[in-house]
């Protein structure tokens, strides 16, 4: 992935902003501070050509304040007229981690079809976006667990995540996110710096979840509290 270095969180969430307007076709949404400021920034775009997915989700229901579909209603989507509105495929988290990941693997198998737009045999979005957590975990894809090895699902269910809230989640995995046609990994914040240093630092450790995307193609935006780990 190429690492651009920006100037703060508000500079790293315009850019992003920016990237989804530019963007056609599916795109999917991830949960976070960054994030979600990237959203509101969108309020006054048109996205009505757009289908929007979730990279994650929570094992809850819509309205749930752990909701990242939430997150993105209340920062982006209740703002929008309907002639600007996106199509909006959410997870059903309150159908449970497993049940939500089948039903999500078919319904982008079902749009996307087999190898639908992306690289390989997969189905291909158009656009990830990605958050990092201070683990430098990425979706819910956390260090050690068992969801950063399937490689014969699109969307999996996350039992145990790494970090709270201690909820089940549903997940898209390396597969699905490595065949889309772009990525983003959007890190923000003084306090995401170690995660820099050790997935893209000298010393980086490629076991990490965002070590392992950063192998891949894409693009990592820093602004420069988080890239201060790159120097260490």
């Amino acid at each position: 992935m190429e690492v651009e270095v920006l100037a703060d969180a508000e500079a790293v969430a315009r850019a992003a902003a920016d990237r989804v307007r530019a963007t056609s076709g599916h795109v999917a949404l991830a949960g976070g501070s960054t994030p979600r400021r990237a959203y509101e920034l969108l309020r006054e775009a048109d996205l009505h050509g757009l289908t929007l997915w979730y990279s994650d989700e929570r094992a809850v229901p819509p309205d749930s304040e752990d909701s990242n579909f939430r997150m993105s209603a209340e920062a982006l989507l209740d703002h929008l007229p309907e002639p600007r509105r996106p199509r909006v495929h959410r997870i059903e988290g309150e159908l449970g981690a497993d049940a939500a990941a089948d039903r999500y693997e078919a319904l982008l198998r079902a749009e996307l079809g087999e190898g639908g737009g992306g690289r390989g045999p997969v189905p291909g979005l158009d656009l990830v976006l990605l958050g990092c957590g201070p683990d430098a975990h990425i979706a819910s894809l956390f260090p050690g667990k068992p969801a950063l090895d399937v490689s014969d699902r699109l969307v999996t269910g996350v039992p145990e995540p790494g970090l709270e809230p201690l909820v089940a989640r549903v997940t898209f995995t390396f597969e699905l996110i490595g065949a889309a046609r772009d990525v983003l990994l959007l890190v923000a914040g003084e306090d995401k710096a170690e995660a820099v240093a050790r997935a893209f630092g000298p010393d980086a450790d490629p076991s990490l979840p965002a070590a392992r995307l950063a192998m891949g193609h894409g693009t990592v935006l820093l602004d420069e509290a988080a890239a201060a780990g790159l120097e260490r």
